[in-house]
């Protein structure tokens, strides 16, 4: 078994980078549906990037506490059907942001150089790409309120190597907010009326190295 002198301090630090893929959970306006035939669909998954600081608390042998400050890009594309036909061109609506998650960690017992472990937690995020107005040269007549809290969940297993820990991870993430604004696009009404409540879902393959 390789030591881990590093995983038993009350406080160790490393970095993260990790994969997403954005979505959104959308309840669509059913007074709208019925008047106008209009349905918002996510229409693809893209991948997304996460680059993250690590800095986990150890109180306990089970348990770690986690604070994960860093960055994450990425984007979602929706499509507004019409009777099963495609309404109009999709709607891609890009995110970057700043995040900062705080997690408890429950870890089960080491198997030779592999642990398992859970991890639940809050996410607080902040859209840098969330715009105040809408831009004239860019067909996309959805913004979205530029913070939001998300609640996560996820599971892991954690690599003992002889100079460093890899943890290979997957989580979920499920905004709190309804976070479509409410104000439609000139001449556009019908993007935003099509929705109902809009809420974000973020999944997450991450790779920390502690």
């Amino acid at each position: 078994m390789n030591k881990s002198w590093y995983d038993e301090k009350p406080v160790h630090f490393g970095f993260s980078i990790g994969f997403n893929s954005m979505d959104f959970r959308i309840t669509p306006n059913q007074d709208y549906y019925v008047v106008d035939s209009l349905y918002p669909e996510v229409a693809l998954l893209s991948p997304g990037i996460n680059i993250q600081i690590v800095i986990d608390y150890h109180p306990a042998d089970y348990w770690d506490l986690r604070f994960l400050p860093g960055v994450s890009f990425g984007q979602r594309k929706l499509n507004y059907y019409n009777s099963a036909v495609i309404y109009d061109e999709k709607q891609i609506v890009e995110s970057s942001f700043l995040e900062f998650p705080l997690l408890l960690k429950y870890k089960g017992s080491r198997l030779n150089n592999v642990r398992p472990y859970l991890v639940g937690g809050l996410n607080f995020r902040h859209d840098l790409a969330g715009r105040k107005e809408y831009d004239d040269d860019k067909d996309v007549y959805l913004r979205l309120k530029r913070s939001d809290l998300y609640y996560e969940i996820g599971a892991g297993l954690d690599f003992y190597l002889p100079y460093f820990k890899l943890a290979i991870e997957i989580k979920m993430s499920n905004g709190l907010r309804d976070v479509l604004v409410r104000e439609p696009a000139p001449g556009y009404p019908q993007y935003v009326n099509a929705i109902g409540k809009l809420k974000s879902q973020i999944w997450v393959i991450a790779f920390h190295f502690e």
